[in-house]
């Protein structure tokens, strides 16, 4: 950040649901001379909580989001919030984990190039060597773990290690065809997104496509979610399907869920870098400007 560049932060929050809460962070970055860009809200009736999403600028001197943080402890702990409050310039460090299947590391890889994303893949590890190619024609590390019964454990201690080296907030599962274990789920809590087609649970095992296009499906789509050890049921971010019909034969059934799941994919991921999802039990809310 430039020297006397203003500070831009994004404040995330959920308390339990009370009168003033709104006017009270207002209050505090109208105090922190701070001005407002951005706000978004959802008091959720089931579960009594209240969520917030501000962006907020501040070109007071000599301001930190350090400082700021601090100075809004004592307020979060009166009304009893989990937040969060990040420095917006900072871009989300990912880890992609994939195997063979290549569409949706490219599209991530291209949507960081051009800006699309705020975030900043460091490496990617892989099961198998076939999109080594693909990641480091974009300048991006590759690493192939070896994954099989007997190197289970090591590889996913490799992975945790290198999160760890890595600072990384964020391991995304671009078609990662492995389960990852308990131990991993637990250590990276709503830190681990996955991508997986909608044909689940109808059409299982090999060739989903081909079992979806003798069945004659209508709709082919995709689940963007949080892992949890609970396989596949992790709390969703986002969801998309499209049309398709007769005509279709299972080399395009294929290629629309192939389309559909980079864009919902990219979706959540942008989401989470922009500090946008919140947990809500075993849902989410997503603040979306």
């Amino acid at each position: 950040m430039a020297i006397g560049a203003p500070v831009r932060c994004v404040l995330t929050l959920s308390c339990p649901d009370a009168h003033g809460i709104v006017h009270a962070v207002s209050g505090f970055l109208v105090e922190q001379d701070c001005n407002i860009t951005e706000s978004q809200q959802y008091a959720d009736p089931a579960t009594a909580r209240f969520f917030l999403r501000v962006g907020f600028s501040c070109e007071a001197p000599a301001t930190t989001v350090s400082a700021i943080r601090a100075a809004f402890a004592p307020l979060a702990a009166r009304t009893a919030m989990e937040w969060q409050l990040v420095d917006a310039e900072v871009r989300t460090r990912v880890l992609v984990l994939v195997s063979r299947h290549g569409h949706c590391l490219n599209d991530l890889l291209f949507r960081q190039s051009i800006g699309a994303l705020p975030i900043k893949i460091t490496s990617v590890l892989s099961n198998h060597d076939d999109l080594r190619p693909v990641a480091e024609g974009a300048g991006v590390a590759y690493r192939r773990v070896e994954v099989s019964p007997e190197t289970r454990a090591a590889a996913e201690e490799q992975l945790l290690t290198t999160v760890a080296e890595q600072d990384v907030d964020l391991v995304v599962l671009a078609r990662y065809m492995q389960i990852l274990g308990p131990r991993v789920c637990e250590a990276l809590p709503g830190r681990i997104i996955n991508i997986h087609h909608s044909l689940l649970p109808s059409f299982v095992g090999a060739n989903p496509y081909q079992q979806a296009h003798d069945r004659g499906v209508k709709l082919v789509g995709a689940t963007a979610h949080y892992v949890t050890s609970d396989l596949d049921r992790g709390p969703i971010i986002e969801q998309d399907v499209a049309r398709v019909d007769h005509a279709y034969d299972t080399p395009r059934l294929a290629a629309a869920g192939r389309d559909v799941e980079c864009q919902v994919l990219a979706r959540a991921v942008r989401w989470h870098a922009e500090h946008r999802v919140l947990r809500n039990g075993e849902r989410t809310v997503v603040l979306r400007g």
